[in-house]
């Protein structure tokens, strides 16, 4: 049974700023865009072949970087999956919008995707993937199909996924494969790939995509609950890389103090072992490749209805997987894996912009950009409070100033000194870690890895004073006490919930 939740019900956790205006705006219009949301959990960037990487298989995903737009240096702006998601919906990065760490999205925002778009005419429609609070909660979805990867943090709850499951393969267990959603070891999938919630996602989008009246603009949500673990592909795909050399874990020269770590499935931190880390990766890349097969298969009915020409379509994930960088592993950390995120867009096929299709753009996005993105495809005004920016503007006029750099931050996780903020303009990275006052900076332009850490390098001491003054800058506005005459300021304990999460009946 699918979630349903009528739009008047909608309205109780999303505050619509649009009254009626909406039917006025769309009335007899059927050229209105589709809008089409594709998103992975827990993907890293390089793990795209359009990114550079010649080991993983992803020819669909490639096939729409080629069609569309790459940005290469695309962040998400707390790399945890409440925090980005909440940035996702809100069009606003993790201060504006409240949630700095891992906890609860509020119930509801003055600002959501779905709610703002119904609002404006279209029907929308979430599969997947969505992690609210309660976890049946829309935020302006007309309905929704929904895979929250075991999950029961709302009493009572299961998932449209699971319910599906218990009827097509009673008796038999989802979670056979054995492997917990925070596990960095990987198993084949020990079921009939046909119940995997990979293809179940695909299944259902394509079922929305099939019914949908066309006479009506469409925005449809389709959030993959991998590759983020349990690492659990289908062996035919496991089987491509399993006799592949896949890359190996960056290990920089600042992070020895990670190594020695309790060995455990879940470990934040550790070094288990380049072949732990390396079965791992090829677990990982073979999820990946399996979304890929399931995203062709939803482009080709896109086609195949008549409705890709005429969508917007981004792709992107909410953060990555580190899989043992630096011995790190998992994420909410500021390090590439952790944090730099792939991002596809294409455009309907008759706007015109100023960049040719396949172009790999340099500008700095993040996931507080799609809202803006969208609303300005679908013609309606980006509110002021967004500091998110329009990607579109960007694709109709090349000369407009873009932003110099991006901001991200997460509050303390896995260790009481992992509380920091950052910057970056996908060149040079700058991390200010709260607790301590440690800083540093890596020159990503040229190294990837973040092997060599410049900050404590005195040849780099101006190149560390700007970024240092640009990151006083961006807190200053914060004031205490993050900022006090003009210096950084330590900070022991780690703040979840900002001054800026909605304050209403509904948000504990």
């Amino acid at each position: 049974m699918k979630t349903e939740i009528s739009l008047i019900f909608c309205g109780y956790f999303a505050v619509s700023s649009f009254g009626n205006n909406a039917k006025s705006m769309f009335s007899g219009d059927k050229k209105k865009p589709n809008i089409i949301l594709l998103m992975t959990d827990q993907h890293r960037f390089d793990c795209l072949g359009a990114m550079g990487n010649e080991i993983i298989k992803t020819p669909h995903l490639d096939a729409l970087a080629a069609d569309g737009l790459l940005f290469v240096n695309a962040y998400t702006s707390a790399p945890s999956s409440t925090p980005a998601r909440a940035s996702l919906l809100t069009g606003m990065s993790p201060w504006k919008n409240g949630l700095l760490g891992y906890g609860k999205m509020a119930e509801r925002y003055p600002y959501e995707m779905p709610q703002m778009l119904a609002d404006y005419g279209y029907y929308t429609y979430a599969v997947g993937k969505l992690h609210s609070n309660p976890q049946n909660n829309l935020h302006g979805f007309h309905g929704a199909s929904l895979d929250e990867s075991g999950r029961v943090t709302t009493p009572g709850f299961v998932s449209d996924y699971r319910q599906w499951f218990s009827k097509v393969a009673p008796g038999l267990n989802p979670d056979s494969t054995g492997i917990g959603w925070n596990e960095h070891n990987g198993k084949v999938y020990v079921l009939d790939e046909k119940l995997h919630p990979t293809t179940w996602t695909a299944n259902e989008a394509i079922k929305m995509i099939e019914r949908h009246d066309k006479k009506k603009p469409l925005f449809l949500k389709i959030s993959f609950a991998r590759p983020h673990s349990p690492y659990d592909p289908p062996k035919r795909l496991f089987d491509e890389y399993e006799n592949v050399k896949v890359p190996s874990p960056y290990i920089g020269d600042w992070c020895n103090q990670f190594a020695n770590r309790p060995n455990t499935k879940s470990a934040a931190f550790g070094d288990f072992g380049e072949e732990h880390a390396l079965d791992s990766r090829k677990y990982y890349y073979a999820s990946i490749t399996f979304i890929d097969e399931k995203i062709g298969q939803l482009i080709d009915e896109l086609k195949r209805n008549g409705m890709y020409d005429n969508s917007v379509i981004i792709f992107t994930s909410d953060h990555g997987d580190m899989l043992g960088d630096h011995y790190h592993w998992r994420k909410t950390y500021a390090y590439e894996g952790s944090a730099h995120i792939p991002f596809i867009i294409k455009f309907p096929q008759n706007t015109k912009g100023k960049f040719q299709k396949g172009t790999a753009m340099e500008q700095s996005v993040g996931l507080q950009d799609i809202l803006p993105t969208f609303l300005d495809v679908a013609g309606v005004t980006i509110p002021k409070a967004m500091d998110g920016r329009s990607i579109y503007e960007l694709y109709k006029n090349d000369k407009i100033k873009w932003r110099d750099y991006i901001e991200m931050e997460h509050t303390a996780t896995y260790d009481p000194n992992n509380y920091w903020a950052a910057l970056t303009d996908g060149k040079y990275k700058y991390i200010y870690f709260f607790p301590t006052g440690k800083e540093q900076l890596f020159d990503i332009s040229k190294n990837k890895g973040e092997l060599f850490d410049l900050a404590a390098d005195t040849k780099y001491n101006k190149l560390l004073e700007l970024w240092r003054e640009r990151m006083v800058n961006h807190l200053s506005q914060r004031g205490e006490p993050y900022v006090k005459e003009g210096k950084l300021q330590i900070i022991n304990k780690g703040i979840l919930y900002g001054p800026n999460y909605p304050k209403n009946v509904n948000n504990k």
